[in-house]
């Protein structure tokens, strides 16, 4: 009998592969405030993770990964760019502390799983 990480992490495995696809659209935002006419752009945490739940490939785009969505900008630029500098960092760190609460859990769960096979 084999250990399927996949069923032993649950959604911690799909939750971490998301926080890194999301902080790599987050940086790429930064990267870009001052370039004329870049949208920027992010994904939906929920629903992306629902639909990796699910099996479904509703919410992914043709490369398998999450769907990207563009951000409305609340203030508009005159240059056509929406990244709003105050925005991306706020969300680049949150995304950065949820993904340390997610990669606690996975090893937490690894942790017991030690244990388990150990037979403390």
């Amino acid at each position: 009998m084999g250990i399927h990480f996949d069923k032993v992490l649950d959604v911690h495995a799909s939750a971490l592969d998301l926080r890194a696809a999301r902080t790599r659209i987050l940086a790429s935002n930064i990267a870009n405030e001052s370039t004329p006419g870049y949208q920027a752009r992010d994904l939906d945490f929920k629903e992306s993770l629902d639909n990796s739940r699910s099996g479904s490939d509703a919410g992914l785009a043709s490369s398998g990964g999450p769907e990207v969505k563009y951000r409305l900008p609340n203030h508009a630029s005159q240059d056509g760019n929406t990244v709003e500098l105050g925005v991306e960092q706020a969300e680049f760190s949150q995304n950065v502390s949820d993904f340390q609460v997610s990669l606690t859990f996975v090893n937490m769960k690894l942790k017991g799983l030690s244990k388990a096979i150990n037979g403390q």
